[in-house]
């Protein structure tokens, strides 16, 4: 784990993820959304792409959308992908002055904090994009996530955030802006008769985007706020094993159950591996673990509860004549 600094101003040091998987969006078919979040002011960027943007079209993206309205990040951190170890985005950082940080290799808890804010981002993105918002306004033109979700964005950096006991838009600016949206709502019908439909979508747009920001923080406070001991049965996610034989798709989404053998503080756990797995890495952040419930006997009679364990570690030959050798001498 890599120590990182605390920051004094706005946008020196920013967290970068991408959110996939959503459904198609826009003009363009946007199906990811790259999040960008401000490590001092926590405050928030939500871009639409691509999950399949090469290093320069990420890099243009920044360029136009959020460094032209910011400042030149000294730090990004991210977790390893290609979009950072291409040879395109290195050199453009380079160039630019900018420099390259990296998590370790699903250890999201570099930051935990930042991380699990942005996993609340990732959460309130996907739950917004699933209510399937897609409306048609006088003029024909269709709204969806990609063009609402600047409502979600809005919302995000108008909360106050638990830590910091401030809005992410106070902690930059200084002050908290003036919600216009609501103002447009007052006066919409008032301006054009055929405003009441963009009303409407205004106002379901901002009730989608605080429902699933709750959502989000309801979700992570079950995920995050847990605490684990010593002993306890968990369940390790697929991601850090790529090998694991059987058909991808039969492939449950966890592996175990494992015990827990050591904790590092309230970030990661240390569990003991056993069979294919016993030579993989046995430390692993609380984000990729989770409770193991036993299968109803009722239910599920074939199932097995025993817990996996690693077995005692068979000495060699020379190893045991030696330790006979001086037993026999004393």
């Amino acid at each position: 784990m890599i120590h990182i600094q605390e920051q004094n101003f706005p946008w020196e040091s920013v967290h970068m993820d991408w959110v996939t998987e959503l459904p198609p969006s826009g003009d363009k078919s946007y199906n990811a959304c790259l999040v960008i979040v401000d490590r001092y002011s926590k405050n928030p960027i939500l871009l639409p792409c691509h999950k399949d943007d090469t290093a320069m079209d990420t890099a243009l993206l920044l360029l136009s959308k959020v460094i032209s309205h910011t400042v030149l990040f000294k730090n990004i951190i991210s977790d390893r992908c290609t979009k950072f170890t291409s040879a395109l985005w290195t050199n453009l950082h380079r160039l630019f002055g900018t420099k390259l940080s990296f998590s370790t290799e699903y250890h999201p808890q570099t930051d935990g904090l930042a991380e699990r804010m942005i996993q609340n981002l990732e959460k309130m993105i996907k739950r917004f994009s699933a209510y399937g918002l897609e409306f048609k306004d006088s003029d024909g033109f269709t709204h969806d996530w990609c063009t609402l979700i600047p409502e979600l964005e809005l919302a995000y950096k108008t909360s106050v955030h638990s830590s910091t006991g401030q809005t992410p838009a106070m902690l930059e600016k200084g002050w908290n802006p003036r919600l216009q949206a609501d103002t447009l709502r007052k006066y919409l019908i008032d301006i054009h008769p055929e405003a009441s439909s963009f009303k409407i979508i205004l106002d379901k747009v901002k009730h989608h985007a605080k429902q699933s920001m709750n959502d989000a923080f309801d979700y992570a406070k079950q995920k995050w706020d847990k605490s684990h001991k010593v002993g306890d049965l968990v369940l390790v996610s697929k991601l850090n094993f790529n090998n694991i034989k059987g058909p991808k798709k039969l492939k449950d989404s966890y592996v175990g159950p494992f015990v827990i053998f050591s904790l590092h503080g309230t970030n990661a756990v240390q569990v003991e591996l056993s069979g294919e797995l016993e030579n993989k890495h046995v430390t692993f952040p609380v984000s990729l673990i989770k409770p193991y419930q036993p299968a109803d006997k009722e239910f599920f009679p074939l199932s097995n509860t025993t817990p996996l364990t690693v077995p005692p570690v068979e000495q060699s030959k020379d190893k045991k004549d030696k330790e006979s050798h001086q037993r026999k001498e004393t």
